[in-house]
C-alpha cells in the first residue's frame, strides 16, 4: 500500500498502526444529519489489545467501519501506516481490506453448506500467504471441528470459525464489532480467550468494540466513547484474564 505521505503530515511514531485525526462522520436522514463522529483523534498501536467502549449510538461501529475501509468519514484523515485511507481509492480499499484486515461481526456469516475447515478456506484461498484452514483452526482451539457443518456447533464454536477465518490470512490488524454480543458470559469467554490467543500468539493488532464494560479489564488500553467522541482512554497495568472477568 506504500503511497508517500500527503504534504504537511508528519511521520508516524514508532508502532503506530493507525492515525485517526480530526475524523467527522456525518450521515444524512432524511432532512436530518446525525453526527456519528465529532472530531476524532487517535492512535492504535502494533500488537496491541484494545477495546473501544461505549452505548449503543456512541459512535464506535462507525470508527471502527472506518478503520476497517468498509466507510469513509465526512471529514479528517486515517492512515494505517503511511497509506491515508481517506484519499484512497476503492481499488486500494479492496487490496487494504484484503491483504492487511480480518473482521469479526456480531453474527458469524458462516456458509451453512461448507464445514468449519471449508469456511475459513474461502478466505486462504485468496490471500497471499495464508495459514492452512486446519492451523488457524487449531489456534482458535477448534483442531478437532474441522469438518463440522455450522449446524453442527454452538454459537462459540461458529463465532471461533469465523476467527479463524479472519485470522487465517495473517491479517496485521483484527477489528472485532462486539464478538460475544450474541453469545452467553460463559461462551464469551471462550470467544475472549482466543481472540487474547490470536492477539498473543501472532502479535495482531486487536480492536474489540463492545457495551460491556466487563470486557475492558482484559485489553491494553479502553477507549471510551460517548456522543461520537472519545470521552476517556484507560491504560490497563493489570489485565484480567477472560475467566476473570465480571460480566
Amino acid at each position: 500500500m506504500g503511497k508517500a505521505q500527503p504534504q504537511g503530515h508528519e511521520p508516524l511514531g514508532e508502532g503506530v498502526v493507525f492515525h485517526v485525526h480530526g475524523v467527522t462522520k456525518v450521515y444524512q436522514m432524511g432532512e436530518v444529519q446525525v453526527h456519528a463522529l465529532r472530531g476524532v483523534d487517535l492512535d492504535l498501536y502494533q500488537g496491541e489489545f484494545t477495546v473501544l467502549l461505549g452505548a449503543s449510538g456512541s459512535g464506535k461501529s462507525t470508527l471502527l467501519n472506518i478503520l476497517g475501509g468498509l466507510d469513509t468519514p465526512t471529514d479528517g484523515h486515517v492512515f494505517y501506516g503511511d497509506q491515508d485511507l481517506t484519499t484512497a481509492s476503492e481499488r486500494e480499499l479492496t487490496s487494504y481490506r484484503r491483504y492487511h484486515v480480518g473482521f469479526v461481526f456480531q453474527f458469524y456469516n458462516l456458509i451453512p453448506s461448507l464445514t468449519a475447515r471449508e469456511n475459513v478456506a474461502v478466505v486462504t484461498e485468496i490471500a497471499r500467504n495464508p495459514m492452512s484452514p486446519e492451523e488457524a483452526l487449531q489456534v482458535v482451539g477448534l483442531g478437532d471441528r474441522l469438518d463440522h457443518f455450522p449446524a453442527q456447533l454452538s454459537g462459540g464454536e461458529q463465532q471461533r470459525v469465523a476467527i479463524a477465518r479472519a485470522i487465517a490470512k495473517r491479517p496485521d490488524v483484527l477489528l472485532c464489532d462486539e464478538p460475544t454480543g450474541a453469545l452467553d458470559s460463559k461462551t464469551g469467554v471462550v470467544v475472549l480467550e482466543a481472540l487474547q490467543r490470536v492477539n498473543r500468539e501472532l502479535g495482531t493488532s486487536t480492536a474489540v468494540i463492545t457495551h460491556n464494560a466487563g470486557i475492558a479489564r482484559m485489553a491494553d488500553r479502553v477507549i471510551h466513547l460517548a456522543d461520537g467522541c472519545i470521552s476517556q482512554v484507560e491504560i490497563n497495568k493489570v489485565k484480567i484474564p477472560p475467566s476473570e472477568l465480571s460480566w
